[in-house]
């Protein structure tokens, strides 16, 4: 399993744009298959910022995300309002295991 997460910061006037643009990538990105979670969600307390967490079944589903339309879309999106910051990161391998 691969987990992807991080921050994306956008231009105070794009926020709104991007949000759009976040739910519609997200209703697609759902049905991929290999896709396990995604979240894409606005930072309470941070309103330029969105938070990104993914977990996919392996690397080539994830590839086959960044190859996907919609995805195209919405960086296109992205790459219109301003990205101010993008900190996102994968993490590979281990397995989940309750908390407690």
């Amino acid at each position: 399993m691969l987990i992807v997460t991080g921050t994306v910061e956008v231009s105070p006037e794009g926020v709104e744009k991007a949000d759009k643009a976040a739910q519609a990538m997200v209703a697609d990105t759902v049905k991929e298959p290999g896709c396990l979670v995604y979240e894409f969600s606005r930072i309470l307390g941070h309103p330029t910022q969105f938070r990104v967490y993914e977990e996919w079944q392996d690397q080539a589903a994830l590839d086959a995300h960044f190859a996907a339309p919609h995805m195209a879309a919405f960086q296109a999106v992205l790459s219109e309002v301003g990205v101010v910051s993008s900190d996102i990161y994968r993490v590979v391998g281990g397995e989940k295991q309750p908390l407690r």
